[in-house]
Parts: C-alpha cells; structure tokens; sequence
C-alpha cells in the first residue's frame, strides 16, 4: 500500500463498542467453560503426553497478537524435544526459508509457505491431537487473558510476519483466533496466499453473526480434517 492512510480505509481498524463487549463476553465464557468443564480431558491427555515422549507437556511458542505485539501462545506438545533449542530454532527458520513460494505479492517478493515438519518428531498422541486440532486446547488460555479471540486471523510467527506487506499487516488490527475463515475453509490444503486473503476478509466483514458462523463450522471442520 502506498499509505496506512490508504490501508486503514481498505481494512477498517475495529469494530464498534458494543461488537467488542459482545466478542469479549463470549470469549471469557467459552474459555472458562473449556479450560473448567473438560479439566479431567485436559488432565488425561497431559498424562498420556507425559507416557508417550519425555519432555513438558505444554509447548510454549512467541506469536505476534493485535497491533503486532508479542505474546506466548500455548499447545500441548505434539513433538519429541529437540536435543538442541538453539538447533532446532535455526531448523525452523531455514525450513521456512527454503519452503516453495505460493505466491508473489504486489512488489514481486515471494511469499513462502513453510516446510513440512519432520514427521519423524511427531508423537504418537501429538499426531492425534493435531488431527482434530486438541493440541491447541490451551490456546483458551490466552484467550482468557485476552491476547487472543475465540473468532480471528490464525495467529503468526515473528518470522512469517517478516514477509507480510502493509496490506497484510492488517490482519494484525484484530486479535489472533483459536478458529476463523482460514480454518474452516480447508485449512493446510489452502494455499498461504488465500489464507492472507481470508484473514484480511474476515477482519473486514467482522460481526457477531459472522463470528457464529464459523464458531458454529469450526468442529465439522475440526473432526473431518476440512
């Protein structure tokens, strides 16, 4: 874009007052119902976790909220422990910098889709929990504490966020979801570019019944691998 007077008019920076409290009501009242009521799921598959590999059962991850702010974003751990962090955090820039191109944005700069994860690593439980998304259950925690939404953009990586341009970062104006468009529109099957482009969608055309909508998907979506 050639102005982020020109971005704002193209993706409006948020909703109205009422809009908000809604989504943050519904947001704390679906956290607090997943993160309480399915306690003795979220217990059952810690230990399952804790028999299958050695290592924590929680995998902490940085990704970038609303207005580009950092937060820690948690799962359940899906992947045996890398013998090196330094090691393995070096692996995962060079897969995403080496994965193939899906599309080029206006200024003729690649966009890159990151390299499939060594499937190798993957536990047995991590393998099921990724299958129907359970491994990002403890997500709700930070959507409890409010640096994510229950409706929103899938939430980014510092150095997928590097390679997004002034329109993209656009989807940075609303909180990062647990489900969205992207989700329940095939998920890893669309390619990076439509996911962008669903992203910079929905933050235009948020509303409540919008956000239902997809709420109401996201499971179809969830146990059919869609």
């Amino acid at each position: 874009m050639s102005s982020n007077a020109t971005t704002a008019r193209a993706v409006p920076l948020a909703r109205g007052y009422w809009y908000q409290v809604v989504t943050r009501t519904l947001d704390v009242l679906t956290s607090m119902v997943f993160l309480v009521l399915l306690l003795p799921l979220w217990l059952l598959i810690a230990v399952l976790i804790k028999l299958d590999s050695r290592g924590p059962v929680l995998f902490k991850n940085t990704a970038v909220g609303k207005d580009e702010e950092p937060f820690t974003m948690y799962k359940f751990r899906s992947m045996r422990v890398a013998s090196n962090s330094d090691e393995h955090r070096q692996d995962v820039r060079r897969n995403f910098a080496e994965g193939q191109p899906t599309t080029i944005d206006e200024k003729g700069r690649p966009i890159f889709k990151s390299a499939l994860v060594d499937a190798s690593r993957i536990t047995r439980v991590g393998k099921f929990l990724r299958q129907i998304s359970l491994d990002e259950a403890p997500q709700f925690w930070n959507v409890l504490r409010g640096e994510m939404s229950v409706v929103g953009p899938r939430p980014a990586l510092p150095y997928e966020a590097d390679l997004y341009d002034d329109m993209q970062r656009c989807r940075f104006h609303v909180k990062p979801g647990l489900t969205g468009l992207y989700q329940v529109s095939g998920r890893n099957r669309v390619p990076i570019s439509e996911m962008l482009r669903l992203d910079l969608e929905y933050v235009e055309k948020q509303s409540v019944s919008l956000d239902l909508a997809i709420i109401v998907k996201t499971p179809l979506a969830m146990f059919l691998g869609i």
